[in-house]
């Protein structure tokens, strides 16, 4: 006999509570549900996290509400792997996020006093710190993608004051390492490089660009991600002109294929 599911709920609590039994209701009942470990729900997660980001920069409110709906599932269900073990359970995730949240804002629930945003963030990586952080960067994750890493990297130092005081500092620095990477090697023509310096200098010059960035307020992921999307929307309608004119791109010389990516670059 089917299970008789749980009715839509009127409130948040109850709605989570609703979430919670039938969390429970599949992991009892469902082959593939019954299956699934910490390890095999990993890139799973990954994959809907990447969707909710996809969601935020189409800036499509019904499909943010989508995926967020779908990682909340996932952190229950880890819960409810864990809570199996004996390890723990959704209760302690939910107080044991209350709990920092209360512990790192004392400007809230303390009697300590702040000026702006600047001084809540280096308050938090001080409060990390006392909690048992080794170091300042230790809360970045290793598996970071390299463009995110960097920004976080650089985000945690400013927090406890390592940052260059003005934005033509920081500027000055990437014509400095725009340059480096240039003496590495000549464009003009085919010299043998170093490749593994020349890498070292191009990462110095990302990185530094990517400081600049952060001076000016652009978030560098989206930055690029938003190019992304325009080369692709760009080159497809290179591919559906090519393709209504009876011909392939490979065929194609560069001026022929610059009239129809011109044409995109106005629509």
């Amino acid at each position: 006999m089917p299970l008789k599911a749980p009715e839509t709920a009127p409130t948040a609590t109850i709605a989570f509570q609703r979430l919670l039994i039938i969390m429970d209701d599949l992991r009892d009942n469902c082959p593939w549900d019954k299956k699934q470990t910490l390890e095999s729900l990993r890139h799973l997660t990954i994959e809907e996290t990447y969707e909710l980001s996809d969601a935020i920069l189409g800036d499509d409110k019904q499909e943010i509400k989508k995926e967020l709906g779908d990682i909340m599932l996932h952190l229950v269900f880890y819960s409810k792997i864990a809570s199996e073990t004996n390890d723990f359970n959704i209760t302690d995730v939910l107080n044991g996020v209350c709990d920092k949240l209360i512990n790192r804002h004392p400007h809230i629930y303390g009697d300590v006093e702040v000026k702006n945003e600047e001084d809540v963030k280096r308050n938090w990586e001080q409060i990390k710190l006392k909690e048992g952080n080794k170091s300042v960067l230790g809360g970045v994750p290793s598996s970071l993608p390299a463009l995110v890493k960097a920004s976080r990297i650089q985000e945690k130092a400013r927090g406890v004051g390592f940052d260059w005081e003005e934005k033509n500092q920081v500027w000055a620095k990437v014509e400095e390492e725009m340059q480096e990477f240039k003496n590495e090697f000549n464009a003009e023509d085919e010299t043998t490089i170093d490749h593994e310096k020349a890498e070292g200098e191009f990462g110095d010059l990302l990185f530094s660009l990517i400081n600049y960035a952060r001076f000016i307020n652009i978030n560098p992921e989206n930055a690029l991600e938003k190019t992304n999307q325009k080369f692709i929307k760009r080159f497809q309608y290179l591919e559906l002109k090519a393709k209504e004119h009876g011909k392939q791109l490979q065929d194609m010389s560069l001026a022929e294929m610059d009239i129809f990516w011109n044409e995109a670059k106005k629509l």
